[in-house]
């Protein structure tokens, strides 16, 4: 018989999980309100904020109009069978304050698709959790 542990993840587990790495999926609706995307994004956090780079397109009509988004970001264990979760859930912004841009270009973050990736947006909170799940007695080829 299988053991499943889930343990529910602090805000500040979360947002040490977030601030470790540097790979996610940021969620969104399209302009219309009909289609959902989910999109791989590299990001930092800064100040407790999600940042990405984008160009012109989806991601960024999303943060002009303010729209709801969802962020996630996971990892897995293989070997301790462990895996984990931190969901994301506020409004996207475009970063347009001069001083947080010169700020944010001084950072190492890149996008995860190629080009130059001018325009930062940002995710502004206003929920985040996470989970932790340990599973026991699972097949060894479980993971793949």
């Amino acid at each position: 018989m299988s053991n499943k542990r889930v343990d529910i993840l602090t805000t500040a587990e979360c947002r040490e999980l977030l601030d470790r790495h540097h790979f996610g999926r940021l969620g969104f609706v399209d302009y219309v309100g009909v289609f959902p995307f989910i999109i791989p994004v590299n990001y930092l956090l800064d100040e407790e904020k999600i940042v990405i780079r984008t160009d012109a397109g989806s991601k960024l009509n999303a943060a002009v109009r303010g729209a709801p988004v969802a962020f996630e970001v996971d990892g897995v264990d293989e070997t301790r069978q462990v895996g984990w979760s931190v969901m994301v859930r506020g409004h996207a912004e475009e970063v347009t304050d001069e001083a947080k841009l010169a700020e944010l270009r001084q950072t190492p973050l890149l996008a995860w698709h190629p080009g130059r990736k001018p325009r930062y947006v940002q995710i502004n909170a206003s929920q985040v959790s996470g989970r932790r799940i340990r599973i026991a007695d699972i097949p060894s080829n479980w993971w793949g």
